[in-house]
């Protein structure tokens, strides 16, 4: 496969560990750190997305390895009376740089709208963190062709106006494949990813080009190296395989293959 051309995108993979992790896994993330040190990611950026419980600790740990940290939600408000909720400045003072905002669990379980995502990525840039906004398509969506206008309505909906490459990410995650096994076409995730960037550009003028953009659904370091080959898949939100450090980096690893990357 040719190499996917970046210029000016530094290839992001973020790891989402959702509700798992005591403190007994930071086993795992003491392991990522130690093989990204040594260079086993060359050329992409790693960022673990841990629970908010694990943040504190893992913080020293990923500090001196360049690994990033991330929250998995956020709410909107920078404290106040919200029992349950954490805010962006408390993920940002526990050591994240990063949160993923309308993920589909997300969205379907808590009902998070796009005003809701859009109003939580306005906290996130407030304080400091950079958002990973997630959108995709359920399988009745897209087996009634509405794949693109549900996610050209997400992304309308859930970008803030403000939003630069520097602040935000987006993730493109077919909802009928996340933890399935099942993955789309090659041809129709390089469709969906052209079309988000267009979208993008459309959205905010002139910073298309520089949005990153990642695939999620099933990534595995079986099919690491074919997702990430694919043209406008600038990286890779990896669920289930990111709490094994040797699936993980096996996938952030396919960077020390193949990669032309930029600056972030």
């Amino acid at each position: 496969m040719d190499r996917p051309l970046r210029p000016g995108r530094r290839p992001l993979v973020a790891g989402n560990w959702k509700m798992h992790g005591l403190r007994k896994e930071l086993v795992e993330v003491e392991k990522i750190c130690a093989e990204a040190a040594a260079g086993g990611a060359d050329g992409a950026e790693i960022v673990l997305c841990l629970p908010a419980t694990l943040l504190g600790a893992a913080a020293p740990i990923c500090a001196g390895a360049g690994v990033g940290l991330g929250g998995q939600h956020c709410h909107n408000e920078p404290s106040g009376p919200f029992t349950g909720d954490i805010s962006a400045e408390m993920l940002k003072d526990a050591g994240a740089s990063y949160v993923i905002l309308g993920h589909s669990e997300r969205r379907t379980g808590h009902h998070e709208g796009d005003e809701s995502v859009r109003d939580k990525a306005n906290g996130a840039f407030r304080a400091g963190l950079r958002a990973i906004v997630c959108v995709g398509e359920t399988r009745a969506e897209r087996e009634a062709g509405d794949a693109l206008p549900v996610v050209a309505s997400q992304l309308a909906g859930s970008i803030p106006i403000t939003s630069t490459p520097e602040s935000l990410v987006i993730a493109y995650e077919p909802v009928w494949a996340i933890g399935t096994g099942l993955t789309p076409t090659l041809s129709d995730i390089a469709g969906m990813h052209r079309f988000i960037r267009e979208r993008i550009d459309a959205h905010l003028p002139g910073m298309g080009h520089g949005m990153r953009i990642l695939y999620g659904g099933s990534v595995k370091p079986g099919n690491a190296a074919e997702l990430m080959g694919v043209s406008n898949v600038d990286g890779a939100l990896v669920g289930g395989a990111s709490l094994s450090a040797r699936d993980f980096m096996g996938i952030a690893g396919v960077y020390r293959h193949f990669c032309d990357a930029g600056p972030a």
